[in-house]
């Protein structure tokens, strides 16, 4: 578990109501924020160091992102076991940012584009933006945890569909495919030929007991028609900074990503690119300290559950510090965070967002301290009284 020298149990939540980020501006000061992916921690000292340096020089002008590719394949050496051509990183705004992209460079309008809710919100508005046609895919739910449906998957890419949207580790339930998952995607992507966009954006935060593999590290078959989206923006917390890479899976897709339009250089921020090449180059230490953390909080999630809201049913996640929560046997009706928010003044992520398989579902947050996320559970527990 991390420690008060790292910061992640002295958290000081008058403090926090200061910040003008989304989290802590979209409610009321008297509402608990615990509805969107951003941690409460502080920034790690080298990309505090890193932003400081650059404001201090008035560097602020548009983004370069000479360096990027060498700082990626650094990181991605030590945390994955990973070898990555730094030449095939290219820099982009954000994970959606590539998303829309490629999509575009590399699909058709009508196409369809599969998607395994319950699943990030905006892979539904994005797809349907791009004049794409999204095919669900839900994941199988077990009493061990969440499950692709590979059946689905198959009728679905013979059906004609010509993208996968893979997010792995998977948003919101935590599940972490595993090689052989992987593997069995590829096989079916090869044979019917469709593309492979795996969003990997919270895989440096896998947690004790698995092990996160980018897609397109699995060798040729895989790596043909794939592209590996990550940032530093999850594990480090510097999503307002803007700035995540598209990795190419071969000579193929790096054709494609050299196709990528200039606003995804330059929508990208200069301090995102200086932040994140901080972080997978001197971040490791303070990352390692986070993984502690968030596993201790999952697991102190379970037991404030038990405790106070018995009836709710959760499966740790394996990577993340997001939670995906079953509250349909609570009786607060197919959108319980309307209640939680509206009874126990608390804003936790709505389970509906994510697809219809969301019903009586919430998303909860749980990258912040432990007495704030008793405050979290206690209010989730007064809106049933």
């Amino acid at each position: 578990m991390g420690t008060v020298e790292d910061g992640f149990e002295d958290l000081d939540l008058a403090k926090l109501q200061r910040r003008r980020s989304h989290k802590w501006r979209l409610h009321p000061p008297d509402i608990l924020p615990a509805f969107i992916a951003e941690m409460d921690y502080d920034l790690p000292e080298p990309v505090r160091a890193a932003v400081r340096a650059a404001v201090d020089d008035s560097d602020c002008g548009y983004a370069d992102p000479s360096g990027l590719g060498e700082a990626f394949a650094l990181f991605a050496a030590a945390k994955h076991s990973w070898t990555v051509d730094p030449g095939r990183v290219h820099l982009i705004p954000d994970v959606m940012a590539g998303v829309d992209a490629i999509l575009g460079l590399a699909t058709a309008p009508g196409d369809g584009v599969v998607i395994n809710p319950p699943v990030y919100p905006p892979f539904f508005a994005h797809i349907r933006a791009a004049h794409r046609q999204v095919v669900e895919v839900p994941l199988s739910r077990r009493t061990s945890g969440f499950e692709l449906d590979f059946t689905g998957l198959e009728e679905a890419f013979a059906a004609g569909a010509r993208a996968y949207l893979l997010c792995n580790p998977h948003n919101p339930t935590g599940r972490v495919f595993t090689p052989a998952d992987l593997t069995r995607i590829a096989s079916l992507a090869l044979r019917y030929d469709v593309m492979v966009v795996s969003d990997e954006i919270h895989g440096p935060l896998t947690l004790p007991g698995t092990r996160h593999t980018p897609f397109v590290s699995l060798g040729e078959d895989a790596a043909a028609k794939a592209v590996t989206l990550s940032s530093a923006s999850k594990a480090f917390n510097v999503a307002g900074l803007k700035c995540a890479v598209a990795v190419a899976g071969s000579a193929d897709m790096q054709r494609l990503l050299s196709r990528l339009p200039e606003s995804c250089t330059f929508g990208a921020g200069l301090p995102g690119v200086l932040a994140a090449e901080a972080a997978w180059r001197h971040g490791g230490r303070w990352l390692g300290a986070l993984i502690e953390q968030l596993d201790h909080m999952r697991s102190e999630f379970g037991k404030l559950l038990a405790d106070r809201l018995p009836l709710a049913a959760y499966i740790p996640p394996e990577a993340g510090y997001l939670a995906w929560v079953d509250c349909s046997q609570l009786g607060l009706g197919p959108e319980p965070a309307d209640v939680f928010l509206t009874r126990g003044r608390v804003a936790v992520g709505r389970g509906l967002d994510f697809g219809s398989v969301g019903d009586g579902f919430v998303r909860v947050t749980l990258g912040t301290s432990s007495a704030i996320l008793a405050q979290i559970v206690d209010r989730m527990a007064a809106s049933t009284g």
